[in-house]
């Protein structure tokens, strides 16, 4: 229970709150660029319980929201063709492509399987020679290197059969796109210390610098995400921008060596497309050319798709931090966990799935928080 159990001292709470308190003379808004922490702000009530002066805005911080229809269209497409076993983590499952999603594949005959590990389907290709296993890679920079030891692994052993759906995507260009469109408000950022355990800090310090916002490397608890919060605080009452590092016991400025070299390896940077924000520059992975025999894009003819978004889904607005879910007409009514109209309601990072679960069906939106929707430009 350590680090579980310490990090959840309502004691230690109060005086973390009662320092924001003292330190904050006027309005902040900060950004936490992570859904794990928004469901940890969301659950602990944290956004309740600080001044009102701090206003945490959730950013595109989960990784199965972002997926991009298109590509969550290709993963249909694939996984209903009868030769294929389609592997994924069990919250794809539900995000709805233009008309189904993968329990409706599944339920229609496909071979759709879920895994916890991108070594479990490659241990079914080793198993089934003759079925082609494809796994559905998403996620930022965190589940990015075993992706990419998975495909490594799969031409070391000869597995032909073996491929990957990437969608992968990065933090820091994401900030910049943020931090560059005309409707931003964000004053400083909460940093995933997931993100930053493999990448380390290095990519954030000209962030920062360019955009004159403080960046604090951030966990997961309720201690660690006030701990954030009060350094952010104080850094924008005195002036600062500058890099903090509030998660050193998981995080450090080199990163992980190993997984920086898996990655340089097996992927290279590429534009992205982010569902309902739109293109980001150098925002995404692929694999190289060296591992392109183990592209499921390459492998299997996918193109062609034509998408389309509800109209009446507004989970974009929510991703770019333009909109609370609640201010969605949708939210808890035509759009619920069981009948989603984004992949923001089902996921378990999202935000609109975080007020659901924790019942914040009222909340009001903070004064200056709602932008119109005609004035709303996408980021990208």
């Amino acid at each position: 229970m350590k680090y579980i159990e310490e990090f959840n001292d309502p004691e230690r709470a109060r005086r973390l709150l009662d320092d924001i308190r003292a330190t904050v003379t006027r309005p902040w808004a900060l950004m936490e660029v992570c859904g794990g922490q928004t469901h940890s702000i969301i659950r602990h009530g944290i956004d309740q319980l600080l001044p009102e002066e701090v206003e945490l805005i959730h950013g595109p911080g989960c990784p199965v929201c972002v997926t991009p229809l298109d590509v969550i269209d290709k993963a249909l497409a694939i996984a209903a063709r009868p030769e294929v076993i389609f592997c994924s983590f069990g919250d794809m499952l539900r995000v709805p492509g233009t008309d189904r999603d993968l329990f409706r594949v599944k339920g229609e005959g496909g071979d759709v399987r879920v895994v916890y590990s991108p070594l479990d389907a490659l241990e079914l290709a080793r198993k089934n020679p003759d079925r082609e296993v494809v796994f559905f890679a998403i996620g930022f920079e965190t589940t990015a290197p075993a992706n990419a030891m998975a495909v490594h692994q799969a031409r070391r052993l000869g597995l032909g059969n073996f491929s990957l759906l990437v969608s992968h995507v990065r933090v820091p260009p994401a900030i910049e796109a943020i931090m560059t469109a005309p409707s931003c408000r964000v004053q400083g950022f909460l940093a995933a210390g997931h993100v930053c355990s493999v990448m380390g800090t290095a990519e954030y310090p000209d962030l920062a610098a360019k955009h004159r916002v403080p960046v604090v490397v951030t966990g997961f608890e309720p201690l660690d995400i006030l701990e954030g919060i009060r350094r952010a605080v104080q850094q924008l009452e005195r002036g600062e921008h500058r890099v903090e590092n509030a998660y050193p016991r998981a995080v450090c400025e080199q990163g992980n060596p190993a997984a920086l070299r898996m990655l340089e390896e097996v992927f290279e940077v590429t534009d992205r497309n982010w569902r309902g924000i739109g293109r980001i520059p150098a925002s995404g992975w692929r694999l190289t050319d060296a591992f392109r025999a183990h592209d499921a894009e390459h492998r299997f003819d996918v193109s062609g798709i034509r998408t389309e978004e509800p109209a009446v889904c507004r989970a974009g607005e929510v991703l770019q931090g333009l909109l609370k879910p609640t201010g969605c007409e949708a939210f808890g009514t035509a759009c619920t966990p069981r009948t989603p109209l984004g992949a923001t309601m089902v996921s378990s990072e999202g935000a609109c799935a975080a007020y659901y679960l924790y019942r914040r069906m009222n909340t009001p939106a903070p004064q200056g928080s709602r932008i119109p929707r005609e004035e709303m430009n996408p980021v990208g």
